[in-house]
């Protein structure tokens, strides 16, 4: 992809150029860090001019320094692994998110065809048509989005019609997959961030058909390994330049993610470095605890969050939306799990405080659980 196209495409999702010569990508109003006044601009060779805003549960976001060979190879790594020669895509999610990006960067590379959709209105019922003659539809979820079209059946016999659904942006619970690959979803669970330029792993439908729940293999452009500590590090030409105003040295770069890779070479995400909750002297994975509260259907959305208890050193709290039907029971969702893993109580939050990009906002949650007492 030329620099002139990426930055066309840029533009027509939102971004900005400031006075530096950074193309901003991000929601509107995102300041981020870094003084825009200085040491923000591209390097000398241009590259780094892409300003991808990326941001984890708080705090403001911070601007990935991407340009056409990251994003290039990300595109060029997608259609090689899936085998698209022209990939069309359905897109949800917004401009500023990259996934929501790399399907418009996607599509132009390729020649195919970029439908925006609003989620609100897919969600209702009103679905675009595919054009199945055209071939290579793709749609980028979140669990929570697969969740809720596989509820309505219609919305799941549309789902049907794509040659790819990639799900990714948080762990899939059993009973979603499970439901996924009895209504013949081609899903492939997917491993990626801003800082990568979206997914570095992914399966393909046939594998996750065939009964898969890792995140797939490497894709061409892109090279894993885990480390000791069991973080996840990732190298490859997709891999941002740093976060401006700074920049990025080596070929690999250590995410806060855990994991494993399994013997074919899979990778198993187990959850965030930077979100272990210690209770007891024992470790504590948030992602792992929500995914069993969620299958057992007492709750439509979950956040568990650690906060200080003078006895365990942390406590175990489930938060989840007010304004639900009914009371769900926290002491059925958590049966499965074991003892220092189960919280020690639900709270219900309204309104449900969600990041610039749309995450769960877990600083704020535990922010107002500890005004109302904490653990």
């Amino acid at each position: 992809m030329e620099r002139d196209q990426l930055k066309r495409l840029a533009l027509e999702a939102g971004a900005t150029e400031g006075p530096d010569g950074l193309v901003r990508l991000g929601p509107a109003g995102a300041a981020g860090t870094g003084n825009p006044s200085g040491g923000m601009a591209p390097g000398p060779d241009g590259l780094g001019w892409l300003g991808v805003a990326t941001g984890g549960s708080s705090g403001a976001p911070r601007w990935a320094r991407h340009d056409e060979r990251t994003v290039g190879a990300a595109a060029a790594g997608f259609r090689a692994h899936f085998g698209l020669e022209r990939v069309n895509a359905i897109d949800v999610l917004p401009a500023y998110h990259v996934s929501g990006f790399m399907a418009r960067v996607r599509c132009a590379a390729t020649g195919g065809r970029h439908v925006a959709w609003d989620w609100k209105v897919l969600e209702r019922g009103g679905r675009p048509a595919l054009d199945a003659a055209a071939g290579g539809w793709v749609i980028s979820l979140v669990p929570t989005q697969l969740q809720r079209l596989l509820a309505r059946p219609e919305s799941a016999a549309w789902l049907r019609g794509f040659d790819v659904v990639l799900v990714g942006g948080g762990p899939v619970w059993g009973e979603l997959a499970a439901r996924a690959a009895a209504e013949g979803v081609r899903a492939a669970l997917t491993y990626g961030m801003t800082e990568t330029a979206a997914m570095v792993t992914a399966q393909r439908p046939a594998e996750f058909a065939a009964g898969d729940r890792s995140s797939g293999h490497a894709l061409p452009h892109a090279s894993l390994r885990v480390d000791e500590a069991g973080r996840i590090w990732v190298g490859g030409a997709s891999l941002f330049r740093g976060y401006a105003p700074a920049w990025r040295d080596g070929p690999e770069w250590a995410t806060t993610d855990l994991g494993e890779l399994d013997a074919a070479g899979r990778l198993l995400v187990s959850g965030r470095a930077d979100a272990v909750i210690i209770t007891g002297g024992k470790k504590v994975q948030p992602a792992a605890v929500e995914a069993v509260l969620r299958a057992s259907g007492e709750f439509a959305d979950i956040a568990v969050i650690g906060v200080p208890d003078s006895e365990w050193g942390e406590s175990v709290v489930a938060c989840y939306p007010e304004g639900g039907t009914g009371c769900p029971d926290l002491a059925k969702a958590a049966a499965g799990l074991a003892a220092h893993e189960r919280p020690k109580r639900a709270v219900a939050i309204s309104p449900w405080p969600r990041t610039e990009h749309g995450k769960v906002n877990r600083a704020a949650l535990r922010a107002r659980v500890m005004e109302r007492g904490g653990a």
